[in-house]
């Protein structure tokens, strides 16, 4: 019963038409996690780069697999598409 209420769900995140991967967001929950990851990302860079801080890499990557999740769990299913509206 749960998946089925999953799937009725409109995705957060759109499937690319050309590649592998997600598009821009189409909710408003797609967009609040996007502009976190961008706010979290230029702060990140800002306090990383003054401290000079070896973390930098690291934070980003956690940071980035934080949002492929996201993008997994609430977007559409990603597969190798080559822009047929299928």
């Amino acid at each position: 019963m749960y998946t089925q209420d999953i799937d009725k769900r409109k995705p957060w995140f759109r499937a690319k038409r050309y590649g592998w991967g997600w598009s821009w967001p189409l909710t408003w929950q797609g967009w609040l996690v996007l502009a976190v990851y961008v706010v979290l990302a230029i702060t990140g860079t800002w306090y990383f780069a003054h401290t000079h801080d070896a973390r930098l890499v690291p934070a980003f990557l956690v940071l980035t697999l934080l949002l492929i999740g996201i993008c997994w769990k609430t977007g559409e299913r990603p597969r190798w598409r080559w822009g047929n509206d299928d």
